[in-house]
């Protein structure tokens, strides 16, 4: 089955029952991103304890998945349209599953990082494929929006199987078993993925220009690099370097596109205002969101001192209010308008995260639990709606490359996020000032000072236990604080850029 269908073909598909067992199993590569992405944020203090990564070490373990996965999004996408989503896809997923085992049990914070970036190689393959597909298999408008919304839903569900799965795992075995959770998922996924799911492809696509992959990859990395190193350690030649390669990189590969009769990326499509201002609102908004996103659970164990599993749960009610709202974000995206959805979940967003500013060590959980139930439905509101929009506003056949545009957005906001925000936490906890005798690594980050107060008699590691936590904790408010700013921005954007924008407009 191809992507070229008659009018007739077209109301067949539509009307075809097989398309939502097809979507069952195309949420299950979502399920397996989002629980690879969530679990890595509670491992992280076990890694620290385990590896002994030094500081940039562990935000490269952090970030590296989405700096390759932003880099070829747009090229893994175009890919599939060309020889086929249905291929990608299953293979992608099969190598997401080999690669987890890498991640498990790896013994390095070098190797650590290279199995994180093969993931990210893999995990190129996965969404824009699974968008690609729902924009190909329901081609009503609002059977689309509820096939949206169920992939939306799926995604933050994964955010709380993730670490309810993962704090159980981590509590019973090593750290490195809840990478191996992705094993059942992926079997299921190709054993019925390859029963269930059509193929198609873009047949005039032409060839996969492999100049534009290689300046892709390398811009986005450079890019991303750059504003990393300068944010940690400011400003170098090295650091100038990279990311005047990545911008040169980027560049040619822009003006490349219009040269090719058959481009990667359609450049076209940033022309219109519904799909650009979508791509650059799921930016923003992962951007603005990272810092507490990657740091939430080392305040929950560290700080607060919770065991896993209940670091796991206390996270649950940003992934409830996620699924909520994604599964109504259509609806009211229809009866209110595209922007006052978009930005009202935005919005909300921004004055949770400025009400995360006021976080202590001995905050309460129902402070913690309504902030992030507010998170996860403002979050589930826009994600939902801009997906939406980012599908209806391109031909099917360009599904592929304009779902990976949708995905590299979020990707690099990932990135950069953690980057910036990252840095800021980062930076801020080096400053403080422990006991006579802290090791200079109890420096580097959280869960060094408590292996490294695990050794020192007890009143100098309380002393130090102390002074640490108080320091990651008011580097954890500039950064709430920070995406606050980003997000209510955002908000006030996507009012402007959404104008006029609804559901319904098709490429």
């Amino acid at each position: 089955m191809t992507s070229t269908l008659r009018p007739a073909d077209a109301a067949q598909t539509q009307s075809r029952p097989g398309r939502w067992l097809a979507l069952c199993v195309l949420v299950l590569a979502v399920l397996l991103v989002a629980v690879d992405a969530t679990v890595l944020g509670l491992a992280t203090p076990y890694i620290s304890e385990d590896l002994n990564p030094s500081g940039t070490q562990l935000l490269w373990i952090g970030d590296v998945y989405s700096f390759v996965i932003a880099g070829l999004l747009v090229s893994m996408g175009s890919l599939g349209d060309r020889i086929g989503r249905k291929r990608i896809l299953l293979g992608g997923a099969t190598a997401f599953g080999a690669i987890s085992v890498l991640n498990a049990y790896a013994a390095t914070p070098e190797s650590m990082i290279l199995a994180r970036a093969l993931l990210g190689v893999a995990g190129a393959t996965l969404m824009p494929a699974t968008l690609a597909l729902i924009r190909n298999l329901f081609h009503d408008p609002r059977e689309r929006s509820l096939a949206v919304g169920i992939w939306g839903a799926t995604a933050s569900a994964g955010t709380a199987v993730g670490p309810i799965a993962g704090g159980f795992l981590l509590e019973h075995f090593w750290w490195g078993s809840v990478f191996l959770i992705n094993l059942p998922v992926m079997a299921v996924l190709v054993l019925v993925g390859i029963r269930t799911l059509p193929e198609s492809r873009n047949p005039d696509s032409g060839p996969w220009d492999l100049v534009s992959v290689a300046l892709s990859l390398v811009g986005v990395i450079g890019v991303v690099y750059a504003v990393k190193e300068a944010a940690a350690h400011g400003v170098t030649g090295l650091t100038l370097a990279t990311g005047l390669l990545g911008a040169t990189a980027l560049y040619g590969f822009v003006r490349r596109q219009f040269t090719l009769p058959a481009p990667l990326l359609d450049m076209r499509l940033f022309r219109r205002r519904g799909f650009s201002g979508a791509v650059l609102a799921d930016l923003l908004t992962v951007l603005g969101m990272s810092g507490l996103v990657f740091f939430l659970s080392q305040y929950l164990q560290l700080v607060q001192g919770r065991r896993p599993f209940e670091a796991g749960l206390a996270e649950l009610p940003a992934a409830v209010g996620a699924v909520a709202a994604g599964l109504v974000a259509g609806r009211a995206a229809r009866r209110f308008s595209v922007r006052a959805v978009v930005s009202g979940g935005l919005a909300a967003v921004g004055l949770a995260l400025a009400a995360l500013t006021t976080l202590s060590r001995t905050t309460g959980y129902p402070a913690l639990g309504a902030a992030f139930l507010v998170v996860g439905v403002g979050a589930g509101f826009s994600f939902t709606v801009t997906a939406d929009v980012i599908l209806s506003s391109v031909p099917k056949d360009q599904a592929g490359a304009a779902s990976a545009v949708s995905e590299t957005a979020y990707e690099l906001g990932a990135a950069l996020g953690i980057a910036l925000l990252g840095s800021i936490v980062t930076g801020v906890y080096r400053d403080f000032t422990g006991p006579s005798g802290t090791p200079a690594q109890a420096h580097e980050s959280l869960g060094a000072a408590v292996e490294a107060s695990a050794h020192m008699p007890p009143h100098t590691a309380g002393t130090l236990l102390e002074a640490a936590r108080g320091s990651f904790v008011h580097g954890l408010h500039l950064a709430c604080g920070a995406g606050a700013a980003v997000l209510l921005a955002t908000a006030a954007a996507a009012w402007f850029l959404l104008k006029n924008q609804n559901l319904e407009d098709a490429g």
